[in-house]
């Protein structure tokens, strides 16, 4: 799969792919482009059994400033009519042409890998929207965030209507959305939109911390499957229900490599060395999360 971008760069690298928005001179602005770039580099990750962790952050001083609005009062008018770049980005659904954010959105959603977003600057409209499907967020001290939309007289996209209020709560979630004001690293902090905040220096170490963590200390599978485990259900209707998949991916963990290597390097108290890899569909019997719907069409 290619992985030649304009507007990201991506590096694999010690078990780690780096994804870097890449368009310093328009503060990361959102384009197109960049939607169909962050699909496929989500698909490269996912395909490689060499990355085990993403980390995504911004070139420059900005982390992605929302989307490009080039095309002036216009910008978000031609959305019928607009040429779709081909994949899923010509995709319909529901009978209207698909959120560009929406789309790079539920490419990070539906990763196996862990995703820590690393940001280092303003991360304003899709900028910030494009961060929640990732498992853990990391800011800078100089990080700005808003929910900007009802100040340009849209909604919230890339499924942020379903991601923000299970990520913060739904008192803060409307806070932050009708407000559509700019806060600082320290609110978002303090409203649980990031886990850290931390001086600009630290943040990248910080986040290749976390991903060594993971990548050192537990098997690719086990993560694959817990990710898909506890992002599912959160719309699930009973504990019964994670109680069924928990279950039955016990079984099947349980009947591979990896928890006998994991018990043997506990013993032996030595880092362990966990042979499983991934394939396509169901992991450890937990299918594919999010799983598209029947109204999404073309393609």
């Amino acid at each position: 799969m290619s992985t030649d971008f304009s507007e990201l760069r991506y590096e694999v690298a010690d078990g780690v792919a780096t994804v870097t928005l890449h368009r310093p001179d328009r503060l990361n602005a959102f384009t197109l482009t960049m939607a169909d770039e962050l699909v496929a580099a989500a698909a490269a990750a996912d395909a490689d059994d060499e990355v085990r962790v993403v980390v995504v952050t911004g070139s420059g001083r900005a982390f992605c400033a929302g989307a490009d609005l080039g095309g002036g009062p216009g910008t978000f008018s031609d959305r019928r009519t607009r040429t779709r770049p081909p994949g899923e980005l010509s995709q319909d659904v529901g009978g209207h042409p698909r959120d560009a954010g929406g789309v790079a959105s539920l490419a990070f959603a539906a990763l196996r890998k862990p995703v820590i977003a690393a940001v280092n600057g303003p991360a304003v409209g899709i900028g910030a929207t494009l961060t929640l499907p990732m498992d853990i967020r990391v800011a800078a001290e100089s990080a700005r965030f808003g929910f900007v939309f009802g100040r340009v007289g849209i909604v919230p996209e890339a499924a942020s209507s379903w991601f923000l209020p299970r990520v913060v709560g739904i008192s803060q979630a409307m806070e932050w959305v009708a407000t559509g004001r700019v806060f600082d690293a320290a609110e978002a902090l303090r409203g649980g939109l990031v886990s850290r905040v931390v001086p600009g220096a630290e943040l990248l170490p910080t986040a290749y911390a976390l991903a060594r963590e993971i990548v050192d200390n537990t098997s690719g599978v086990a993560v694959a499957a817990a990710r898909r485990l506890l992002w599912s259900m959160l719309g699930a209707a009973s504990p019964w229900d994670a109680h069924r998949a928990e279950s039955r991916a016990l079984v099947e963990l349980g009947e591979g490599p990896d928890p006998a290597e994991g018990v043997a390097a506990f013993l032996e108290k030595r880092a362990p060395r966990f042979p499983a890899r991934l394939t396509d569909g169901d992991v450890a019997g937990v299918p594919p999360w999010p799983a598209p719907p029947d109204d999404v069409t073309g393609g």
